[in-house]
């Protein structure tokens, strides 16, 4: 069977083994009222974090007051925690306070080095050489070098691994393509050039931590990284607690003793225990819940941009969307701000219809925003009426209802086909699964580190979980042409004819991209921010003075 999409799950398992998209992925929170799943374009816009509540101005700018546990809240795990095989944010969050990687996602997604202190490209973006950071070792001890990330990369390219990163790799970075230079020096060789491959090792690639050369699967028994943290105890009940590492790389951090994540059954109790001091953070916060605390006591709700989406898929090889215009019409009769309001809280950044989300470096900038407007609904539907099925699974209900309601009053007849999570990613995924083969359908995607990796299977000629059928050879050479520029200019001016390609022809509708909150205890802690991803880096957090 086609593998699907790899997960980002922050609420529990897939309903069968198969299925890693039955919750959204790096959108917070799954069916069930109106669900902030996104965030601000009615807000911040501009990417920049905000925070609301207590005045951290003077804690943020005074020097870093060692000492201190910090106390999280989180979901438990839904399965083993291995950097390996973890999909869910908690497990995620665990694994980053002990590991480290080559290279940090930081929230504005931009690279930082971490454990490689540089990379540069080779043969065209086609070989990329990683020159490692003297001197780390891991908390036993042992050495970094070269040959320990060599062995980290293959376990990750090794189908027997059952590695959740294999599909992030697919189609650039194969098995045996790793290579030792020298000690401090780890070679790439890819199937094909690929200028954005920096971010495939980076914490975008959540599971590319760097784990000593004899990793067995048993990360919560023997808890060996390079990252801040030392993991003391592990209960999958209960939480876990985490000391300062005292060989951590970075000099002076981190700041704090020491971490102990508590895990609540459901979010309620998280927040709760957050509202009481029980806990002074959350690595998991939804908007929706988070949202009215902002303003009250010492509680602060930092929020920055993200890159996951809920993709409003339309078949271009069947009718009624086989036609152009009915596509067009479809997208010129949603509000956005509309969608963003109702469904998201408001907490979205608004999408265009392309594949390039607002953090992307190479996003264009002149694609003129799509809006609402009835009048060219009519022109472009000429009189004719219009109406579909729209499939989806029940995280995306929500989001159906909302299309439903304003199509309807655009003159467009949707009729609702709600599938259990099973049926919906279920089927053969050749021929007939409900995601790939609808009409129209909805489907949550994890965000991504890289647009081609949105791109490629998704809209490209022959793409693996290309559900709209659509094909276009200029589009396509474009692909291949932005993975292989050299500069960032003609990657901008192959990302510009994509996108412009996508907002013409509209396989499918991008109304909102996704973002991120985190609430935490302002009065206690500072250093603490919202990642797009939901990652954990609490090297910088302190006490505040």
């Amino acid at each position: 069977m086609r593998e699907l999409p790899r997960p980002f799950d922050r609420s529990g398992p897939p309903g069968t083994a198969k299925h890693v998209m039955t919750r959204r992925t790096l959108l917070a929170g799954t069916g069930g009222g109106a669900l902030a799943l996104l965030l601000a374009a009615c807000g911040t816009g501009d990417g920049v974090a905000t925070q609301t509540g207590a005045d951290v101005t003077a804690a943020a700018s005074a020097p870093p007051r060692p000492g201190g546990t910090l106390r999280a809240g989180s979901p438990p795990p839904p399965t083993a925690v291995d950097p390996v095989t973890m999909y869910d944010g908690s497990a995620i969050a665990i694994v980053q306070l002990v590991a480290d990687y080559l290279v940090w996602l930081d929230r504005d997604f931009s690279l930082k080095p971490r454990l490689a202190e540089k990379w540069e490209s080779e043969e065209g973006g086609k070989r990329w050489a990683f020159t490692l950071r003297q001197g780390v070792t891991f908390s036993d001890g042992t050495p970094l070098d070269a040959e320990t990330v060599k062995a980290s990369f293959d376990r990750l390219l090794d189908p027997d691994s059952k590695s959740a990163a294999l599909s992030a790799f697919d189609t650039v970075l194969g098995k045996g393509g790793v290579s030792v230079r020298d000690a401090a020096t780890v070679v790439f060789t890819l199937e094909r050039a690929f200028s954005d491959f920096p971010y495939l090792v980076s914490a975008g690639n959540y599971n590319a931590v760097i784990l000593k050369k004899d990793y067995a699967g048993n990360f919560t028994k023997k808890p060996i990284g390079t990252g801040p943290f030392l993991l003391e105890s592990y209960d999958a009940a209960s939480g876990a607690t985490f000391t300062r590492n005292p060989k951590y790389w970075e000099p002076g951090k981190p700041y704090l003793d020491g971490v102990q994540i508590k895990f609540y059954a459901d979010d309620q109790a998280d927040l709760l225990a957050l509202q009481s001091g029980e806990i002074d953070a959350q690595i998991l916060s939804r908007p929706q819940l988070v949202g009215p605390l902002k303003g009250i006591g010492d509680i602060t709700v930092d929020q920055v941009q993200g890159t996951g989406l809920t993709a409003f898929t339309l078949r271009t090889d069947r009718a009624p969307f086989d036609r152009k215009e009915a596509r067009q019409a479809v997208a010129y009769a949603l509000d956005r701000p509309g969608v963003n309001a109702t469904v998201y809280d408001g907490i979205g950044a608004l999408g265009n219809d392309h594949l390039f989300a607002p953090l992307f470096p190479a996003t264009p900038g002149d694609v003129a925003q799509r809006a609402k407007d009835p009048a060219k609904v009519a022109e472009l539907l000429g009189g004719q009426p219009l109406s579909f099925t729209l499939t989806y699974d029940p995280p995306s209900k929500d989001y159906a209802l909302t299309v439903q309601n304003q199509l309807k009053q655009a003159g467009i007849q949707v009729e609702l086909d709600q599938r259990s999570s099973a049926d919906f990613y279920g089927g053969d995924q050749d021929k007939d699964t409900p995601w790939l083969f609808s009409t129209a359908n909805l489907v949550g995607w994890a965000g991504r580190a890289t647009p081609s990796q949105f791109v490629i299977p998704m809209v490209k000629g022959g793409g693996v979980w290309n559900g709209s059928k659509y094909a276009n050879s200029a589009l396509d050479a474009a692909a291949d042409a932005y993975d292989a520029a050299r500069t960032d200019d003609d990657r901008k001016a192959q990302a510009e004819i994509i996108a412009k390609a996508l907002h013409e022809d509209v396989p499918l509708i991008v109304s909102v991209w996704s973002g991120t909150v985190r609430a935490y205890n302002a009065g206690k802690f500072t250093g603490i921010q919202a990642h797009p991803s939901s990652y954990v880096d609490f090297s910088s957090v302190s006490q505040v003075v």
